[in-house]
């Protein structure tokens, strides 16, 4: 096996937000990241570090193929559907898609020896939140089908780990936010739900307003509190999961927030300053099963990774408006 060989990554969702992200880290920090992508949600323009194989996690030929073709050292899986409400309303899909992909891949990793994986999984594994700051000993009582899903492969890659077939992280995202430093990636979802990007869109006149659901929570403005993490920062926390993986390490499992909250009205003033206008907005009725707070503790990444967020939340909003204008 060459040394270019020993360094190569497989990246399912490379295509997407965050695997693009963590894909350039890769690049920069010398691995060679091999995009596995069914492009159905994925971009073109956002595989630029590395080999594009386009295929499904279901189509074991070509995942096959890529394995034999590359020969990865560990895995980074980021292919999901991601989409709450979607959710919601067509489970099947997203047992489907979530789980029963990750099986394929899985049964591919361990049928070519390949022991490491680095999961993309989420907050929303955690459901109802229990204490003002979730850390990794909270509850995973998830209250929809997207993180029941995430929860049962974080199960099942446990259950291959207390077999000795695999070692793992899995990283929790809380909200990820912001573009590349270098405008050369960000995020772009059709239709788009995330609040930051829904910002930029009043804020461009590209939508008439933004709407707030609900202002009667219990926090300082009647607005629900996030944890808004750049997409930067969770690329380098990436990096060092998996670093911690090559050397060794234990299978572990971290949440990746700041430990800051920010209501939607903060952030709506806060971009106010980025763009210099004001930005349209109304407030709507509560939207079910949203929790007024959702902040995450990520001591134990900075104890054990040796990760802490660089980028504030001016800088997430600077960014996400950079990119935007970009796209426009």
């Amino acid at each position: 096996m060459t040394a270019q060989k020993k360094r190569t990554v497989l990246v399912t969702g490379g295509a997407g937000y965050i695997g693009s992200h963590v894909c350039k880290e890769l690049h920069h920090q010398g691995y060679t990241p091999v995009t596995y992508d069914n492009m159905s949600k994925g971009h073109q323009w956002a595989v630029k570090w590395g080999p594009l194989v386009e295929g499904d996690l279901h189509d074991s030929k070509t995942l096959q193929q890529a394995f034999d073709t590359y020969q990865p050292i560990a895995v980074m899986h980021f292919a999901a559907s991601i989409e709450v409400g979607e959710s919601v309303e067509a489970p099947i899909k997203y047992y489907r898609n979530n789980v029963g992909g990750s099986l394929n891949l899985l049964q591919i990793m361990l049928e070519n020896n390949c022991k490491q994986i680095v999961f993309s999984s989420t907050a929303a594994t955690y459901g109802a939140p229990q204490t003002e700051l979730i850390d990794e000993t909270h509850p995973q009582n998830p209250i929809n089908p997207y993180g029941a899903s995430k929860l049962m492969v974080e199960r099942i890659i446990r259950d291959c780990c207390l077999s000795d077939q695999l070692r793992f992280v899995f990283l929790r995202y809380f909200n990820a936010c912001g573009a590349d430093s270098d405008v050369e990636i960000g995020e772009s979802h059709t239709p788009e739900t995330h609040l930051i990007p829904i910002v930029m869109q009043a804020a461009a006149g590209d939508r008439e307003k933004l709407y707030i659901f609900g202002d009667d929570y219990h926090t300082p403005d009647g607005t629900c509190l996030r944890d808004y993490i750049h997409v930067e920062d969770l690329a380098a926390a990436h990096i060092l999961a998996l670093e911690s993986l090559l050397s060794g390490a234990t299978s572990n499992e971290f949440n990746l927030g700041t430990g800051q909250g920010y209501s939607v009205r903060e952030i709506i003033q806060a971009a106010e300053k980025v763009v210099g206008h004001a930005i349209p907005y109304e407030v709507h009725a509560k939207r079910a099963g949203d929790p007024p707070v959702l902040v995450a503790s990520s001591k134990k990444a900075e104890q054990q990774l040796n990760w802490s967020p660089q980028k504030n939340l001016t800088e997430i909003l600077t960014s996400a408006w950079r990119w935007y204008q970009k796209q426009t």
